[in-house]
């Protein structure tokens, strides 16, 4: 590990972890590529294992309770997640990178300030949240064309997977204080222990409480309060006391406010226009029936091992940009991006022959309906070579992030992305209504959004656009 002895009294990190934790000073300094994998494989796997929480539920779900079931779990409701909780990630992106900043450039009073914030903003967020999700649950099933065989299940879910929403929104802001504070270990292992306690309820509610896809439920909701709790203490008992969480300092700092929301507020703008674009596509879907809209839940939950590490490696390089762009070395950064690249366009490459090979003993474990598992492969084998081009979407637009610029990023992505997306629905796919024609909107996108965000990287001016600066 490479110290940095002029600094070593502002490590933000049990001291007792502390030589383990190679992440918080080779960002700044040292091989950038280490740097970057060092912090990014923590971050993964614990991706990986919040992945797991859901996936857990669509194989115990599918297994004893069936397709409906599977459908309802992993279908239009989980769109909806994603929405709402999409929306608030993206938010949350904004305290992720003040924080990273400010540990970067060495503003202790703002960096803690910061922290309290950031946490603040998650509570009353998680509690709007919360409200608003249980009572407009059953109106947002129905908007989106939910197969009646189907609705009253997925309402169930959505309720109470939206009632226990709080949790989810602390753990994952104290997940990006940590993250920012260069620690990717801790979210991670408290991540395997909340899967753990989720695996385990999955199947004592359904299997044997026999309490349906509500079980699985209140399943992922306990498991998220242990999350929660365990964040919780880890912020509580950090080492310098500049990067520890207190209870009683949770307040808004209101230009720390401002700032994470105007950094954070495109990022969550962008991920509700990619969740309302991805509800159209699932409304498009449920239009084939149950089977087909089984064969997309199954088919999400495959490629989902895909999107959790590029989105694992953006959450990665824009922490590793934030905290060199506060330290002013920019050209870590665009080396970084360079090496992002290629790191993650080797990896897409990798998923692709995975899938191909190993794609129908992957159906399997979710259902052994044969006409679910032939639908969900057709969409597989088209979907899956397309990958490598969305990969410079995540990796360009991290590093620019991490400069605290996410205007521009909104744009790009809401036109290349959400808008084109939407045009391709209503246009290409009355024209040719199969399932193949509805998913083509993904590579048409993600091909066209690349190309956008290589031209504005390369112009550069997101680089000089904002500067540190503390009260």
């Amino acid at each position: 590990m490479t110290t940095r002895l002029s600094t070593a009294r502002e490590i933000c990190y049990d001291a007792d972890v502390a030589n383990e934790n190679s992440t918080t000073n080779s960002i700044t300094e040292g091989p950038v590529w280490k740097g970057l994998l060092v912090f990014f494989f923590p971050i993964l796997l614990g991706t990986f294992f919040q992945q797991l929480y859901n996936t857990v539920d669509a194989v115990v779900v599918g297994q004893f309770l069936g397709k409906e079931a599977l459908a309802a779990v992993s279908g239009g409701s989980a769109v909806y997640v994603n929405l709402l909780v999409g929306f608030f990630t993206g938010l949350s992106t904004g305290a992720t990178i003040i924080i990273s900043q400010f540990y970067g450039a060495h503003h202790k009073r703002e960096l803690n300030r910061s922290i309290h914030t950031g946490m603040a903003l998650a509570v009353w967020a998680g509690i709007a949240l919360s409200v608003l999700g249980v009572l407009i649950t059953p109106w947002a099933m129905t908007i989106i064309s939910t197969p009646e065989d189907i609705l009253a299940p997925s309402i169930t879910y959505l309720r109470i997977y939206f009632a226990g929403v709080l949790p989810m929104f602390i753990y994952n802001m104290g997940a990006g204080i940590l993250r920012a504070l260069g620690d990717s270990k801790s979210p991670f292992v408290i991540l395997v222990a909340g899967c753990a306690v989720n695996i385990v309820l999955d199947l004592v509610f359904v299997a044997v409480f026999h309490w349906g896809v509500a079980g699985a439920a209140w399943a992922t909701v306990i498991s998220q309060a242990v999350c929660m709790i365990l964040t919780f203490y880890k912020l509580i008992h950090q080492y310098d006391p500049d990067c520890r969480f207190y209870f009683r300092r949770m307040h808004f700092t209101p230009h720390l406010l401002r700032r994470m929301v105007h950094v954070g507020l495109p990022n969550g703008v962008q991920s509700s226009l990619y969740t309302i674009s991805n509800l159209i596509i699932q409304s498009n879907v449920n239009s084939f029936g149950t089977d087909m809209a089984a064969a997309w839940a199954a088919y999400g939950r495959i490629d989902s091992i895909f999107w959790m590490t590029v989105s694992s490696f953006g959450v990665a390089i824009t922490t590793y940009a934030g905290q060199n762009y506060g330290a002013g070395k920019h050209e870590r950064i665009h080396e970084a991006t360079k090496q992002g690249l290629l790191i993650m366009g080797g990896t897409s490459v990798f998923y692709t022959i995975l899938f191909y090979i190993t794609g129908r003993w992957i159906f399997l474990l979710f259902t052994h309906d044969a006409e679910v598992i032939s639908e969900g492969m057709q969409m597989l084998h088209f979907l899956a070579p397309f990958f490598i081009t969305y990969i410079p979407v995540e990796v360009l637009s991290g590093s620019i992030h991490g400069s605290g610029e996410t205007f521009r990023p909104m744009i790009i992505t809401m036109l290349g992305i959400c808008v084109l997306r939407i045009i391709w629905l209503f246009t290409a796919v009355p024209a040719h209504d199969t399932i193949i024609m509805v998913v083509a909107c993904y590579p048409v996108t993600w091909i066209s959004t690349s190309i956008a965000f290589f031209v504005y990287y390369k112009k550069g001016n997101w680089i000089r656009a904002h500067t540190i600066t503390q009260s």
